[in-house]
């Protein structure tokens, strides 16, 4: 049976952690401030952190000129050092051929994922890409998928219960919000033993997406 399967993007699908922090160090460096490492700038992403402008540029709140700044600079930095995790390609492939309704739900802002998705030659998988730009409230809240469940015209009384692959607690919390289920994956930004279901490599999902669960 066809299943809906919404996909985090950073972490899961692709490493952009690279981009990302020169991004990031692009507008300390602007403010003067020291560059972070990659592994504090993913560790921050995947903190829960309500407030990064704080832990990324030192300031209460995102300054509208350090976003465009940001955006400014990630809009050709994105794609520099982009790349997919092992077998994600093959999964997606395999997925789309079993009949299953793919798409994404990103906290990044759908311009980006558009560019990067597309560079990395996956974009044509997905029907529906949605970016907190799109969205009033971005992960961990529902509103993404929820918003994806209407585009697909989902029936929770005709169908499997959808599927939310991420690599953090905001994704498995939007999927509790949004009664999907999580799916937690290890290869990405973080690593946890804390979720049911939880995959070690891409494949296992095409099993996953298999079940009655």
């Amino acid at each position: 049976m066809s299943r809906i399967i919404i996909f985090d993007m950073d972490g899961t699908l692709i490493d952009s952690s690279q981009d990302i922090t020169h991004s990031v160090n692009y507008v300390r460096s602007i403010r003067s401030l020291t560059p972070l490492s990659i592994k504090e700038v993913v560790d921050a992403i995947n903190s829960g952190h309500d407030n990064l402008s704080q832990i990324f540029y030192e300031t209460p709140t995102y300054e509208q000129a350090e976003r465009d700044r940001f955006e400014e600079h990630y809009e050709k930095q994105c794609v520099q050092n982009v790349s997919l995790y092992e077998e994600i390609a093959d999964t997606l492939e395999t997925l789309k051929k079993e009949g299953h309704r793919l798409s994404i739900a990103t906290n990044a802002p759908s311009t980006f994922a558009r560019i990067m998705l597309k560079h990395v030659d996956v974009l044509h998988h997905f029907d529906y890409i949605y970016g907190a730009d799109m969205v009033e409230h971005s992960k961990p809240n529902a509103q993404m998928l929820l918003e994806i469940f209407k585009e697909y015209g989902y029936e929770k009384s005709k169908e499997q219960t959808p599927l939310m692959v991420g690599d953090n607690y905001k994704d498995m919390m939007s999927a509790k919000n949004a009664d999907a289920i999580g799916v937690y994956v290890s290869w990405g930004f973080s690593d946890s033993n804390e979720y049911k279901i939880s995959l070690k490599k891409p494949s296992q999902l095409v099993e996953i997406a298999q079940q009655i669960l």
